[in-house]
């Protein structure tokens, strides 16, 4: 099922936007690059989750879980020493609704298009392997994030108090994907 934009009936489907280029140098003088995890990330994601997330990232043990289920749907940015950000997606078992389960960019590295970068690459691949449409939830007063999502063509559907807990509420955002 595809969420309607308000007072339209019909959903909102957007083409995905082209990677922007890197706009910072890696160590070895290489643009940053967006790929796929591996096993041996693991440990660079959860240092990661846990400087962004804070009392919020995920435990070790999830990650591993999310890493052996979603693998497909996991992809970092690499400045060919540390891992920048990354990008994790899940797919419901219908295979047409997918969610974003994380977006997280070093601190220091944020404003650089790396989050735009990550999002385009886990859309295409969902939008790939058939997904219709993917959803994700958001803190309300993450206006960076929501504006990101806004700029991908996402929709605010609902905010939902107590999302993940009392005083943790989500905005919920939904883009219908283009075949």
């Amino acid at each position: 099922m595809t969420t309607p934009l308000p007072g339209t009936g019909s959903p909102r489907i957007v083409p995905l936007p082209a990677p922007s280029p890197a706009l910072r140098l890696a160590a070895d003088d290489l643009p940053p690059r967006v790929r796929g995890v591996t096993d041996a990330d693991l440990p660079e994601l959860h240092r990661l989750d846990r400087e962004v997330f804070q009392e919020n990232a995920y435990p070790y043990f999830v990650l591993r879980q999310f890493y052996d289920l979603y693998r497909d749907d996991l992809f970092v940015v690499d400045d060919g020493g540390t891992l920048r950000g990354y990008v994790l997606a899940g797919v419901a078992s219908d295979g047409a609704r997918g969610w974003i389960l994380g977006l997280a960019i070093d601190r220091n590295w944020r404003r650089h298009g790396f989050g735009r970068e990550l999002m385009a690459e886990s859309l295409r691949s969902l939008r790939l392997r058939g997904v219709r449409e993917v959803w994700l939830t958001v803190e309300p007063g993450n206006l960076t994030a929501i504006d990101l999502y806004v700029s991908l063509g996402f929709s605010h559907v609902d905010h939902r108090d107590d999302y993940f807990g009392p005083t943790a509420d989500r905005l919920l955002m939904v883009l219908a994907l283009d075949g």
